[in-house]
């Protein structure tokens, strides 16, 4: 049989913020009292009056917050069985304690919710989390992606480490003269209420209690749906766009996205980044991302689907795409990846064929990659290189055979060099359009070492070579 366990809220400061009951509580002799940690206001008077037993040496020895909160679970569960305990952590038990839920859940403990600095955040900050909204973040685990569409605490910023990688993550979204609200030892003599930007922050900023607050317009994601809601509202251009009106714009920003893309190194994201081509890369898929919240709008407009509708249909897609990662199917090779991929698309659609839904608007290149890739997962393919290249030989000779219908035999030589390319995993429309654009700046190149008009075939191949060797 063991003792009774009472879980108590020390609030933000001083034994003077707690009610009677709950100091006398504290003080009996006749319980023994555990404090999460002595680094707070109201665990030093508790321990200054009586013994108590703290958990900052668990803190110290664990390999995570996981081994901490079990050490912190059992150490209570050991005092219990000798008679009655109270655990007594700063603020209030039920904001952001799990071994407070741990022994609530397993150990029927009594919570006595005490005052959160939450309560005096607010009244200090003057934000009602009703009219505005409101989140709470962990300044170790802010989550991902990180969204400042409401007001937001991010708490527990206690060391200059984490200050650090908080202000780095906003950094990502924010200007340097962003303000912030900081706010530390809250209800105690020494409280601070301040007003930073986000470029003063410094490591000495960081402390036990100290919470930091973030209340701009939303930027990122949020910000960017609601930007282009309030354009298709007031802007006269943003107004008159329609599906088909829009459409050229959302093939040229996937093309401009596909050029910038292409400019990286082929071992891109490995290696050492091109920090000139990521921010190419940067813009234009920030361009084709606006097409796709647009398109989304509208939609929206008609009543059919919003953008957060499609977010979380291709979400679920790739759930019920991802067996081997959310499910228990075994797929250890992106192979395997790709023909369950396709196994599961063709039930979804309800598909005669496995390549129906390949579009035919596909650039030609693409298109012949796709369809092959499709038969490739079910076996219809050359079984090993040497029967890809004897099959572009034959091609070629078809093609160059007298009376040939050129038409006909040279798309099937493209069609093999596209087969070619897929079990050499190259691109072929990659490939292509990088070919192009060699011939593009050595063409110019030509151009530039005279009056091509003027030059020979024999001059113009000599300028071609130079420019060759010039790349």
């Amino acid at each position: 049989m063991t003792g009774p366990i009472r879980i108590v809220g020390l609030g933000p400061a001083g034994l003077d913020r707690i009610g009677g009951d709950l100091r006398a509580l504290l003080l009996d002799p006749a319980v023994a009292v555990v404090v999460r940690t002595l680094q707070h206001p109201a665990a030093e008077q508790v321990a200054q009056a009586r013994p108590v037993i703290t958990c900052d040496d668990l803190y110290e020895a664990g390999a995570d917050f996981a081994a901490v909160y079990r050490g912190i679970v059992t150490r209570v569960r050991e005092l219990a069985v000798s008679g009655a305990v109270v655990y007594a952590v700063p603020g209030s038990p039920l904001v952001g304690e799990t071994a407070v839920r741990i022994l609530a859940a397993e150990d029927g403990a009594e919570v006595v919710p005490g005052e959160s600095f939450l309560d005096l955040a607010l009244l200090r900050t003057g934000i009602d989390p009703l009219e505005r909204g409101l989140q709470v973040l962990d300044a170790h685990d802010l989550g991902f992606p990180l969204l400042l569409h409401v007001p937001t605490l991010i708490c527990q910023v206690d060391t200059a480490a984490s200050l650090l990688l908080v202000r780095d993550a906003l950094q990502s979204l924010l200007t340097a003269d962003t303000g912030l609200t900081r706010l530390a030892d809250l209800g105690s003599a020494d409280e601070v209420v301040e007003t930073l930007t986000l470029a003063e922050l410094r490591p000495e900023h960081a402390g036990l209690r100290v919470t930091l607050v973030v209340d701009v317009a939303a930027p990122g994601w949020p910000g960017l749906v609601r930007t282009n809601a309030r354009l298709r509202r007031e802007c006269p251009w943003d107004r008159e766009q329609t599906h088909h009106t829009l459409a050229r714009h959302l093939l040229e920003e996937a093309y401009e996205a596909l050029a910038a893309l292409d400019a990286l190194p082929n071992d891109a994201p490995t290696g050492e980044p091109d920090v000139a081509g990521y921010v190419e890369v940067e813009e234009e898929l920030g361009d084709l991302l606006l097409q796709v919240v647009f398109h989304a709008a509208l939609a929206a407009e008609a009543g059919m689907f919003g953008v957060e509708e499609v977010a979380e249909a291709i979400r679920r897609k790739l759930v019920a795409r991802h067996p081997h990662v959310f499910g228990d199917v075994e797929a250890n090779t992106a192979e395997q990846v790709l023909a369950n991929w396709d196994r599961l698309k063709t039930a979804e659609k309800g598909r005669a064929s496995l390549l129906d839904g390949v579009p035919a608007a596909l650039p030609a290149l693409a298109r012949a990659e796709s369809l092959q890739r499709r038969a490739a997962a079910v076996g219809f393919d050359w079984p090993d290189l040497g029967g890809v290249v004897a099959k572009v030989h034959e091609e070629l000779d078809e093609a160059l055979a007298p009376g040939a219908d050129h038409t006909h035999e040279i798309g099937d030589l493209l069609f093999s060099v596209v087969n070619l390319a897929r079990h050499l995993e190259v691109d072929p429309e990659q490939a292509l359009r990088r070919a192009t654009d060699r011939f593009d700046q050595r063409f110019r190149a030509v151009e530039g070492a005279g009056d091509i008009q003027a030059m020979t075939l024999e001059e113009m191949d000599a300028a071609w070579e130079r420019a060759k060797g010039e790349e």
